[in-house]
């Protein structure tokens, strides 16, 4: 719809500006000035006559609080302006505030965002565009805005419109070849890993159904970790998720995905969901650290099979994790005289480490010499893991998360009171062992438990 503008406006003058049409004198001669004119019994306007260094009429208003001033050659033109003036007033119209370049400027103006929306269907007021433009400017140093929307567009990708839930797929069908080791050796990603981190980003993706990744938000994503505690694990027990490290978890799954997002360019690089207040890593109390004593371990070794006895011993008397002992070979046991080789494609770390056989190990491994080929576990960790629990049960020793880590590491720390010597057996830093493992054991219990040797407890 085009804007109309009273054809009149072309008299508006501002500021004591002489308009330059020739018009007859008119009666100001007999006129007693100042000329008050009214309209509706208020007056609106008043008109001054010519004085010493004034050779013009002038006509003043009040608009918006502030006085306004014209000039004119002749009391016919002033008289004009006035009663018309009057009258726009009375009515409250603000056309009167404006001058002929700005009424035209507002028409253009007006004009400028009715093609606007015929192109894009969006209506926007010319004040909401004005206050846009003149904060956007501020913003940059009133450097053209047109310069930077051409840098914006030459440093930034195009974000593709992409579903949330279909993303996920994606990238949970890309992460999987990962999973799997060439020619023997260590996959890029554990397959438990993987499998977790596929169910908590599915999770995250189900709570925004029918949602694009670049329309998440910080409150989006606040939402979701909020909600955890009233998600259920898929574990026997069926408790919600509480704890400060499973969070921690599911913090680290739906980061990697978005920056993979932001590499898929489904993503803006500028989105600072990161910067949500619920994606900061919450502190983990690493609670107690529980582990076995001399008698149990022995109690273990003796009730163990064949197959579980090496692994058992390795784990408690030489410090090794569980994922590691499993991806040993009997050749990485032997190959280095008096040590177990943990490769770096067998290291939880990537870092190769020599890890010493002490006198009971030894003794515990030697009957496996002549005859064990092979790895060392052929089976899957959950597997293990279920007999272990079996093996606990039958040596009637209560199952201690990580137990026999914890055991090697405590111990180990008690008997030599070197951190730096203990973190490099098991493969932690200094700082570790001496948070968490000082003062745990005494060095007589260190020493009993590395002389738990086969068929006694010395």
């Amino acid at each position: 719809m085009r804007t109309m503008f009273p054809c009149e406006i072309d008299v508006f003058q501002t500021s004591d500006t002489l308009l330059t049409q020739e018009t007859p004198e008119s009666e100001g001669a007999k006129v007693r000035f100042p000329k008050k004119i009214k309209y509706r019994g208020r007056t609106l306007a008043t008109i001054y006559a010519k004085s010493k260094g004034r050779d013009s009429y002038r006509v003043s208003w009040v608009l918006n609080g502030k006085r306004q001033m014209a000039s004119f050659a002749s009391y016919s033109l002033a008289k004009r302006h006035a009663d018309k003036l009057a009258k726009d007033l009375s009515k409250g119209s603000v056309v009167s505030a404006l001058n002929p370049a700005q009424a035209r400027d507002a028409l253009a103006a007006f004009e400028r965002l009715q093609s606007f929306y015929q192109l894009t269907g969006r209506r926007v007021s010319l004040l909401a565009a004005v206050s846009e433009f003149a904060e956007s400017s501020a913003k940059v140093n009133g450097r053209p805005l047109n310069d930077v929307m051409d840098d914006y567009l030459r440093t930034v990708a195009v974000v593709k419109r992409k579903d949330l839930a279909q993303a996920v797929e994606d990238f949970i069908t890309a992460e999987e070849p990962k999973t799997k080791a060439p020619d023997g050796q260590r996959a890029q990603l554990a397959k438990a890993y993987f499998y977790n981190r596929a169910i908590q980003l599915r999770r995250f993706a189900a709570t925004f159904q029918n949602t694009a990744i670049c329309d998440l938000t910080k409150e989006l994503v606040d939402a979701f970790i909020g909600s955890l505690g009233k998600i259920q694990t898929k574990s026997r027990n069926h408790r919600a998720i509480t704890s400060a490290k499973t969070r921690n978890g599911y913090r680290a799954a739906v980061r990697q995905f978005l920056q993979w997002a932001v590499r898929k360019d489904y993503l803006n690089q500028t989105h600072r969901l990161f910067e949500a207040d619920t994606m900061r890593p919450e502190p983990t109390n690493s609670g107690d650290v529980l582990f076995y004593t001399p008698r149990e371990l022995a109690n273990m070794l003796t009730a163990a099979n064949d197959t579980l006895r090496p692994i058992i011993a390795i784990g408690g008397l030489a410090g090794l994790r569980t994922a590691e002992i499993l991806r040993l070979t009997w050749a990485d046991v032997w190959r280095v005289e008096g040590h177990i080789e943990v490769t770096s494609g067998k290291a939880k770390t990537r870092q190769r480490r020599l890890v010493e056989i002490g006198g009971a190990l030894a003794n515990w491994l030697e009957p496996f010499r002549a005859t064990a080929k092979g790895k060392l576990w052929d089976g899957h960790e959950v597997t293990f893991q279920q007999h272990f629990v079996a093996l606990c049960e039958t040596a009637k020793v209560e199952r201690k998360h990580n137990g026999l880590r914890h055991s090697f590491c405590s111990y180990h720390f008690a008997l030599h009171a070197n951190e730096n010597q203990t973190a490099a057996q098991a493969g932690h830093s200094p700082a570790m062992v001496h948070q968490h493992y000082k003062g745990l054991a005494t060095k007589a219990e260190g020493e009993k438990w590395f002389n738990v040797q086969p068929e006694k407890i010395s």
